[in-house]
């Protein structure tokens, strides 16, 4: 059996007051001053450390609000006192998609680098949009010996990344065919380059740090590399440089050491990764294409060029189509791609990368069930560092989160808890379907259920197929 992959992980405390969802509001001037208050009794001590956060509070913006939502000391209150209260700051956190419950979870899990645990159960829908829509096959939860991350059964998470022949061949009982040369990662992650507007160049180096850690690997556009310092030259082979459609080429003596390279999709992108493969020919290019109205087209034309060796396809934050009315989510894309491949027998030659849209450790596992050898994260980790996604840095004003001076240890750990997290996750999403190896869970569509399909199933031949809204 080899070597069980592993990444070590340390609590992580915040730096800033955490942005709770729930406070009580306690009206004290009728309070009988019960010997057995049942604020003594919570079960989560939350009173006591709120008097205690209330003795150094610095502003009042800041309130306390830890509570666990399980409404024991509002029912029991013998003079009904206390109520419980939604924050209102919590309500504001996110965008639309990263809704302020996965904030908060993230959050969680950069903290203390464990499996976030809801012991009153799932309380959300059951059903949404996006990746809501998706159910995973949890039957072999049952057998003994899945136990994901306890380890009795080995689960492999590592993927490969580049073009593999379409046939093999042998003479002798000895392999004549050449190998291209791919990379291989531990995990089915890479730490993808932030969007303009929540670029913060001190990151940077503490992203790279957390690649090495992780042995992954990160994007950074070439136009950057001076924000690397020193750690370029030494950690160049968890390095992807981006080359966008103008950009000049790395140095040679660059290029010669890189493993991936990745480039922008254009009418010369065959042409640019023979440039690429003239100076080091076991470097693997990937090509860089933009979810548009075009996007799904084109991945399916430039995986039917031999040249071509891995594509990364990349939809919004939110993992929405750019740049159309009506967008498609990044997980309805995916699998257009992924069976147009299949349908044209070639879907094992190329690898396809997949990112925007992955919010939690579940979108990752669902995106490569979906069709996606890998998927590509970044905002998920710029949370992790206690991002609210309240848009204040994009409007000029100081960031809440002081993302600008967080201490580059703090910053490193949080970043590692979080992958490790989702990990740990990934292994016992595989181990409850009976998956050992994350490659044989890419397209793997019989162990998931779509609300759509089943709908059309159920209620098709009454009312006919939905309409899109």
């Amino acid at each position: 059996m080899p070597k069980k992959y592993h990444i070590e992980t340390k609590k992580a405390a915040p730096r800033l007051p955490k942005t709770g969802k729930f406070g009580v509001v306690d009206w004290r001037e009728d309070c009988a001053r019960c010997h057995n208050c049942v604020k003594k009794a919570c079960v989560y001590d939350r009173y006591r450390q709120e008097m205690q956060y209330i003795k150094s509070l610095d502003e009042f913006s800041s309130m306390f609000f830890e509570c666990m939502g399980c409404f024991s000391c509002v029912q029991k209150c013998t003079k009904g006192l206390l109520a419980l209260a939604v924050n209102p700051e919590y309500e504001r956190m996110g965008n639309g998609y990263f809704t302020p419950d996965i904030i908060l979870t993230t959050w969680n899990q950069a903290e203390t680098a464990g499996i976030p645990v809801s012991g009153a159960g799932y309380r959300g829908k059951f059903t949404g949009t996006g990746f809501d829509s998706m159910w995973t096959d949890m039957s072999e939860i049952v057998r003994p010996t899945r136990d994901g991350i306890h380890g009795r059964e080995y689960i492999s998470t590592s993927v490969d990344i580049g073009r593999k022949p379409k046939l093999l061949s042998f003479e002798n009982n000895k392999l004549t065919a050449a190998l291209p040369t791919m990379a291989d990662l531990p995990i089915p992650i890479i730490i993808d380059m932030f969007p303009e507007e929540y670029h913060f160049p001190n990151l940077i180096p503490m992203l790279l740090a957390v690649a090495v850690k992780t042995g992954t690997m990160i994007i950074i556009d070439w136009e950057h590399n001076n924000l690397l310092g020193t750690y370029k030259e030494k950690y160049l082979s968890n390095i992807i440089f981006y080359l966008s459609k103008d950009a000049p080429l790395p140095l040679t003596e660059i290029l010669k050491k890189l493993r991936l390279i990745e480039i922008a999709d254009s009418d010369k992108s065959e042409q640019r990764i023979q440039e690429i493969k003239s100076v080091n020919p076991d470097l693997v290019v990937m090509v860089r294409v933009e979810l548009d109205s075009y996007g799904e087209q084109r991945a399916v034309e430039l995986a039917s060029s031999p040249v071509i060796e891995a594509i990364h396809i990349v939809s919004d934050i939110n993992g929405n189509q750019t740049g159309v009315e009506k967008p498609k989510f990044i997980k309805d894309m995916t699998r257009y791609i992924h069976t147009s491949l299949v349908k044209s027998g070639i879907r094992d030659e190329v690898t396809i990368i997949a990112g925007g849209g992955m919010a939690l450790a579940e979108h990752m596992a669902k995106e490569i069930i979906c069709g996606a050898d890998l998927v590509t994260i970044n905002i998920p980790l710029l949370i992790a560092l206690e991002c609210r996604l309240c848009k204040s840095c994009r409007d000029g004003y100081t960031c809440p989160a002081k993302i600008e001076g967080i201490n580059a240890e703090y910053g490193i750990r949080r970043m590692t808890n979080l992958i490790a997290v989702w990990h740990d996750q990934l292994i016992e999403v595989m181990g409850a379907m009976g998956m050992r190896e994350a490659r044989r869970l890419r397209g793997e569509t019989g162990r998931a259920l779509f609300f759509e399909d089943i709908e059309e199933e159920t209620f098709g031949r009454l009312f006919g197929k939905r309409i899109g809204v």
